[in-house]
């Protein structure tokens, strides 16, 4: 004969490893130090500083008559 396996128990088992392998998941994308997240913004905003600083301003955009 086979052995007994309590199916609840193997339920929860499974839930544990599933909870377990998202929260590793969730931990690499979300898991960032606040220091990590300044040098972010600080890098997005001096990207945005850059680009707008080489917008050419052009009047043929507008169609003044």
């Amino acid at each position: 004969m086979g052995d007994v396996i309590n199916l609840r128990l193997v339920r929860k088992r499974r839930a544990r490893d599933e909870a377990s392998s998202t929260a590793d998941r969730n931990r690499k994308l979300f898991g960032r130090t606040t220091a990590q997240q300044a040098a972010d913004a600080a890098a997005k905003t001096r990207i945005e500083r850059a680009l707008d600083g080489a917008r050419l301003d052009s009047t043929s955009d507008t169609f003044e008559e």
